[in-house]
């Protein structure tokens, strides 16, 4: 079982699988999703799970990377389901992680699709100003630039040529992402289609806003949106399999490194278990 570029997409296909997973991840890990979130991901597939992971680079327009995403992702879903499994009849799970939340959210509320449900992890939708690093400072100082041209025109305008006058006019910087995060609750609320959620936030995440998202999905489909904590924190779904070498002795770091690496591995070993009891509640029967 290896993995397979198709349309731009990366792709795992286990023996027989019982379903498939469009995987979108967060914003600055995305493009390479294949390696970002390597573990959960083969660990669906070891699971029965054909896995789709759809890489995308991050702009202010989310709209227009939900659409495109989607595209490249149904390019390869029906591929998978024609070509390599000879089968249109497996269901289809969209799993996110914090903006790939949003993006399987508009994907949801704007385009006809049809999803079996959705796993929404660490859901983020702070605005432009919060989620892009040194936008807030640019945006200081150029004002602060604006303020001191207008004030020396006013106080040394009328003693210097036009010419030497500071010409500072502030850029704008008051930008925001399309839609906005008022616009996409609001989508939410009136348009999304998938019945079927499970949105997953961790213990120690401070840009999780997992609780704004329940309450807006909970007013779409009450009975059919589950909400699970579980330890951890934003990153840990990029979790990856380190193998810690010990030296001949077992020596302090390596007490530490076994230490750190058995909290990381609990920790996405939860998630693991959780996304799979949800997409499977008959899986804690399968254990021996």
């Amino acid at each position: 079982m290896e993995w397979q570029e198709i349309y731009g997409n990366w792709v795992l296909v286990p023996p027989r699988p019982t379903a498939i997973v469009h995987f979108l991840g967060g914003a600055f890990v995305a493009t390479a999703p294949q390696i970002t979130y390597r573990s959960l991901l083969e660990f669906l597939a070891s699971q029965g799970y054909a896995v789709v992971a759809t890489p995308f680079l991050n702009t202010l327009d989310h709209t227009t990377i939900a659409q495109r995403v989607m595209r490249l992702s149904n390019l390869a879903l029906d591929y998978v389901q024609e070509t390599m499994l000879r089968s249109r009849a497996l269901p289809i799970y969209g799993i996110g992680h914090s903006m790939g939340c949003k993006l399987h959210l508009l994907i949801g509320s704007l385009f006809p699709q049809e999803r079996a449900g959705n796993i929404l992890i660490s859901f983020n939708n702070y605005p432009a100003r919060r989620s892009i690093p040194m936008l807030e400072q640019v945006s200081q100082f150029s004002k602060f630039t604006s303020e001191f041209a207008t004030q020396f025109a006013s106080q040394f305008g009328s003693q210097f040529p036009s010419q030497f006058i500071p010409q500072m006019v502030a850029p704008n910087f008051d930008v925001e992402f399309t839609p906005s995060p008022e616009e996409t609750y609001d989508l939410i609320t009136k348009n999304y289609q998938v019945q079927r959620n499970l949105l997953i936030k961790f213990t120690n995440d401070d840009i999780d806003q997992t609780k704004s998202l329940s309450e807006v999905m909970e007013q779409r489909f009450p009975t059919l949106t589950a909400v699970k904590i579980l330890k951890g924190n934003h990153l840990t779904p990029l979790g990856q399999d380190v193998n810690w070498q010990t030296g001949t002795e077992f020596s302090p770091l390596d007490a530490i490194g076994q230490f750190v690496k058995q909290g990381v591995y609990r920790d996405l070993n939860e998630l693991k278990q959780a996304v799979l009891l949800w997409l499977d509640p008959l899986s804690a029967l399968k254990k021996p």
